[in-house]
Formats: C-alpha cells, structure tokens, sequence
C-alpha cells in the first residue's frame, strides 16, 4: 500500500490536490483490475487541524489529519498556492521544522507552482535545483538566492524533493510515480486516460541531479550510458561485460541489484521510452522507427510496444496526436503543404 498525502491551505489551488488523487487511484484501480495483489494507494488531505477547510474559490475539503501527525508517507505533497505565497508561508512557519523531519526520512516531497517556496523556506532547495511558477521567477531568485532555480525546465528533481512549475506539469510527475510503483503498462494505461496528447515523458521536462540513476555503481552506471550510447545500432549484450572488464554473470548480478531490471529489462525500457517519443514528435513510419530503435523487425517491435504500453504503435500515435487540428477558416499553410497544427498545450496557459 502506498500512501500519500496532499497539504491542505486556504490559498491553495483544489487542482493541484485533485488531479494527483484521480490520478493515483485510477493507477491502483487498473493495477487491481489486472493483478488482485496489486498495491492500492491511499491518499489523505492534511491541514493544519482536521477537519473542513475553505479553500479562497469557496470550495470547502475536508481534512482527515492534521498535518503535525502524519503517518509514514510515500509521497507528500505541497498544492499550487493562488496569487502570492506570502500568507501561506507565514502561516506555515511553524511547520518548517516538521517539513524538514519529513524530508530527512527520504519521503518524496513535490511542490507545486509557487509552493516549492515553503521549500526554499524550510532550507531544503538550498544549492539544489528547483523550479516555480514562471510568474514568481524574479521574485524567487531575489529571495532564495541559493537555490538552483531552473527557468528551463517544467519539472526539477534532486533526490526526493521535486518541483513542479504547474498545475499541469504535476499530472507529468504522477504518471512518472505511477510507472515506479505499479510498472509501464499501468502508467501508459492511466496517461492515456488523462490527455494524452499534452503529456511528455518525465525524463524530457525534468532537471535531475543524476539523471543517469539513483545508485552508485560505476560500473553499472558505465553499462547504463554503454546501452544508452550503442541502442540505435546493432546491439550484442554478450559484449557488454568483457567491455567493462567484468563477467556477464557479475554483472547482470550488479546491475539488477542497483537498477531492480537486468540489462535486457534496461534495454527494453530504454527503447520504449525512445519509441514513445518519435511516435509523438515525427512521422516516420513504423519500421523507420524500429530501425532506429536497433531492431531489425517492425512486427517484432510492434508486439513489444502493446505488450509494454496496452495498445500498439499507431493506436499510440493516433492518441497523442489527437489533438492536431487546422481550422479551415484560420488557415494559413501554403498550397501543397500539410495544414496539421496542434493546438497550444495548456503548458502555455499558465497557472498559479
């Protein structure tokens, strides 16, 4: 079972705590549709005392516990605040200590939008990198000039304390949860679900502090970039191990150790992702993409891609791209040319 809970304040943005719960629990309902020993997920608002708490747009959550009696958690959550973030973090001072108790103990704790500043106030953005509301750069960088503050990136990950910039970006990090607790094919099933069309990969909108893995085996983080670097081509694992001056058996022991998959699971994991994203961003065919992918065989691709994702490659293809569109009366491609648009990603809506 994994638990969460989202941070309950006046100003913050009902969304920013929704999304996640309907996220999750569609995440632990499809797990158990398929697998009955499947973890659930339980998810429970926190608020300074238990009980009701009117949020600024007049919609009233109640909160199960307060927020100085958490149980062990999985994932903490810090919801978007609306306008400025000042009353909060006034109001908040007093928990700054238990913030920082809570990320001691290696608890994921992600911020969204202008909450990564109850972050930055509790010390724990000091020299790690960090994002917010892009409405709230200036503002931050002067008052938090330690922090690493990404203006770039959407996403921000630094062990276990994540930032998102949005509202919309929150949806991206679930998704990337999701896929670590119940595994790809639950992942892509719940993104399908939650528009599709404006997702993109977690590894693509975040800055990490070591995107490479979370472990430290050099060796297997030097056979991690040796797949990473050879998947396009014609790929032998039989000579990765004496590459790295080590056995194939060592190896694949290390390897599964640090990373929880063998090489080959790796490998695996390594091409969907990459095919996932050429589906989304061009139009080569099918078996270009295989090509390019290092295998040689588009059927053979196209039963691991359902088999990994739910459905198959154009059924994926058709789904994100679900929203490209040319309104005949605002057209303005030249004769001959494709008049495919895709409309603006809510991304570039911003939010608080």
């Amino acid at each position: 079972m994994y638990t969460v809970a989202a941070l309950l304040y006046p100003d913050a943005l009902a969304t920013s705590v929704t999304l996640p719960m309907e996220i999750f629990a569609a995440a632990a309902q499809t797990a158990r549709s398929q697998d009955r020993r499947a973890p659930g997920v339980i998810y429970q608002l926190a608020a300074e005392q238990a009980g009701p708490v009117t949020l600024t747009n007049g919609l009233t959550l109640h909160g199960q516990l307060s927020q100085w009696h958490l149980p062990a958690l999985d994932l903490l959550i810090l919801p978007a605040i609306w306008r400025t973030p000042q009353p909060t973090i006034r109001a908040c001072a007093p928990w700054m200590d238990t913030l920082r108790s809570i990320a001691a103990s290696g608890t994921r704790i992600c911020s969204v939008g202008t909450a990564s500043s109850l972050l930055a106030e509790a010390g724990l953005l000091d020299g790690r990198p960090a994002t917010t509301h892009w409405n709230y750069f200036e503002r931050f960088a002067r008052r938090y000039p330690r922090v690493a503050l990404k203006t770039r990136h959407l996403i921000t990950q630094s062990d276990n304390i994540y930032c998102v910039g949005s509202v919309n970006s929150i949806a991206d990090l679930c998704v990337h949860l999701v896929e670590d607790w119940f595994g790809s094919r639950i992942a892509r099933a719940v993104e399908h679900q939650f528009s599709p069309e404006i997702r993109q990969p977690f590894q693509a909108a975040a800055w990490q502090d070591a995107p490479r893995g979370r472990h430290h085996d050099e060796t297997v983080l030097l056979a991690q970039q040796w797949l990473r670097d050879r998947m396009p081509g014609p790929l032998s694992l039989q000579d990765m191990a004496p590459a790295l001056g080590v056995s194939p058996r060592t190896l694949h022991r290390r390897f599964r150790q640090a990373t929880g998959m063998s090489p080959q699971a790796y490998l695996n994991a390594l091409r969907m992702n990459a095919a996932r994203d050429l589906l989304r961003r061009s139009n080569l065919s099918i078996a270009e993409i295989a090509w390019q992918l290092g295998l040689q065989d588009a059927s053979y691709f196209s039963q691991r891609f359902r088999r990994s994702n739910g459905v198959t490659p154009g059924q994926y293809r058709e789904a994100v791209r679900g929203k490209l569109f040319d309104p005949p009366e605002q057209s303005q491609t030249a004769p001959g040319r494709s008049g495919l648009r895709q409309s603006a990603s809510p991304e570039a809506r911003p939010r608080p």
